[in-house]
């Protein structure tokens, strides 16, 4: 987000980049911070050594992909909660109800809502039908190659484009944080995200995630007890003290203008519940654990844990509108109600430091970094899957290919993209890249949901309708976002965008799902009649798991 508050808001209602780690914008360089450097390296020891450990554990592409099925279900929400929680929601999300209040909030929740969607339409179905990757889901019952081929295109695309947010965002929070190079940010991350799935595969990506999920948690929990210790631990005496605080004084404790308009709020919930569900790597984590009961479970335990991390970051938001509002310190020249030192992401940083001082800052700027690696480490790990199972094993080698091969096509792929991955970082260091989250999360709503919804739950898909809904979903979702404001006007320089919303996905899904079903309805090839007969037995073992991959570590 651009230095500022302003800046800051427009980047957050731009995209859901906090969802999983995002586009921080410009941000102003800070002074080297010694202890956040000292514990981020302490972090990167531990890892490493679960890496290693990992390494020896790392036998087969089971292992490799999917940890060999012996994370519980406990285990496994953990480190969804992980993937999803992020430095971009803890710093961006504080930092909106910090301006905003309870507009804040509300946009805080709307983060939390697919879960549900996750819970009860796809976790059971995802573990009983799936084995390493979404593909194996949607082409159960179609043609094997094409569809294959082209869920891998859509992973490998929505991978890429988050990669970007990805990096970018962490050279901008180093920058933040740290205050070291934007440069140095980027290859860190680039090596260790490389070293961690390389050599550990899921299971060191799985710990990571934990680690970073438990530090998180632990560091918010504290950081909101010494804040409501300010207040006799009330919330009433919070909201009262930021109303008196707050420039907008009694406004914040109601809706305001954030999303004020109703088809920008559809269309970017539709992305954010749908896209959600429909993340590569968010759907990679329901193949780690042993059946669909240990399945149903990560899912209620990552709610619970990001339902708790989310309302943590409203308290943390509201009590810095007194703590670090009011006090001269935090603000440029002394100058309060002027610019944020560090600009309009700082407010929690700075309630860490007024709480907590510079150790507990410290601790907090090493996490919130620690947090991009874990969510770079599960794109990666999707991204070489779509890779070396799907296009190389299934598709090239049609089934032919030994473990031996996949396994090092797999590292080759993971290799390819953590370079790919810090090129990128670096070639879009000066560029605006709130769209590409916009886009991210569109394109997995409009290509990878419709086919794996109506694959899983209609009788009636058949391989030309899936293709056919996928590729509108994807050209729609693609150039609605390049006719956006986001980049026909920002990035581009023109006068006025032609497409006036910017998020696509109310637009771009529905006319995925419209496409695919008339297709479908269509298609009256003997093909498309074998796939809708193959249905019911796919039902029985989606219901049963009679049939599913069994854990191979346990």
């Amino acid at each position: 987000m651009v230095a500022g508050l302003a800046g800051g808001l427009v980047a957050l209602a731009a995209g859901s980049a906090l969802a999983a780690g995002g586009d921080l914008g410009a941000v102003d360089k800070q002074p080297v911070n010694v202890s956040a450097i000292a514990m981020f390296l302490a972090f990167v020891v531990m890892t490493l050594g679960i890496t290693y450990w990992a390494a020896s554990r790392t036998k087969s592409t089971a292992d490799f992909y999917t940890a060999g099925g012996g994370i519980s279900g406990f285990q496994n929400g953990l480190a969804i909660a992980g993937d999803y929680m992020s430095a971009a929601t803890l710093l961006g999300l504080s930092s909106l109800v910090f301006a905003k209040g309870y507009d804040g909030f509300v946009y805080t929740i709307s983060f939390f809502v697919g879960w549900p969607i996750i819970l009860f339409l796809l976790a059971e179905r995802l573990r009983n039908l799936g084995h390493f990757t979404f593909a194996d889901i949607a082409s159960y019952r179609l043609d094997q190659n094409k569809i294959r081929s082209f869920a891998a295109i859509g992973s490998l695309t929505v991978v890429c484009f988050y990669l970007i947010v990805q990096m970018v965002g962490a050279g901008q929070l180093i920058k933040l944080l740290f205050g070291l190079d934007y440069n140095v940010a980027v290859v860190v991350v680039g090596v260790l995200m490389v070293v961690y799935v390389t050599f550990g595969g899921m299971i060191a990506t799985t710990w990571v995630q934990i680690i970073k999920a438990v530090l998180l948690l632990g560091g918010g929990a504290m950081l909101a007890f010494l804040a409501l210790s300010r207040f006799g631990f009330s919330l009433e005496a919070i909201a009262k003290s930021a109303v008196a605080s707050h420039k907008d004084g009694i406004k914040i404790m109601g809706p305001g203008t954030l999303l004020a308009d109703p088809v920008s709020a559809v269309s970017l919930s539709l992305g954010l519940l749908f896209g959600t569900a429909a993340l590569p790597h968010i759907m990679m984590r329901f193949f780690t654990v042993p059946n669909a009961r240990e399945a149903r479970k990560s899912v209620f335990v990552a709610s619970g844990f990001i339902g708790f991390f989310f309302l943590l970051v409203c308290i943390l938001g509201m009590a810095a509108i007194t703590i670090v509002g009011t006090d001269p310190q935090f603000f440029e020249g002394g100058k309060v109600g002027g610019k944020l030192i560090g600009g309009g992401n700082m407010p929690v940083m700075h309630l860490a430091k007024a709480l907590g001082g510079d150790l507990f800052l410290g601790f907090l700027s090493a996490v919130a970094f620690a947090t991009i690696l874990a969510v770079v480490s599960g794109l990666a790990l999707a991204g070489a899957s779509a890779i070396a199972h799907d296009l190389y094993a299934r598709v090239i080698r049609k089934g032919q290919a030994t473990e031996r091969e996949e396994m090092r096509v797999s590292k080759i792929a993971s290799l390819v993209l953590g370079v790919l991955a810090v090129v990128l970082g670096i070639a879009f260091e000066k560029q605006n890249v709130a769209f590409l989250v916009g886009l991210t999360f569109g394109i997995a709503a409009s290509v990878n949901f419709p086919v794996l919804i109506l694959s899983m739950y209609w009788k009636g898909l058949t391989t030309r309708g899936a293709l056919a809904g996928g590729l509108a979903g994807l050209v729609s979702a693609v150039t609605m976002v390049v006719l956006s404001n986001a980049v026909w006007v920002v990035v581009l320089n023109n006068p006025a965008p032609i497409f006036p919303y910017e998020h696509p996905a109310l637009f771009s899904m529905t006319l995925a799902f419209l496409v695919t079903i008339v297709v479908s309805k269509l298609d009256r090839s003997a093909g498309a009649q074998a796939e809708r007969g193959a249905y019911d037995d796919q039902f029985v073992r989606s219901q049963t798991g009679i049939g599913a991959a069994a854990a191979s570590n346990h």
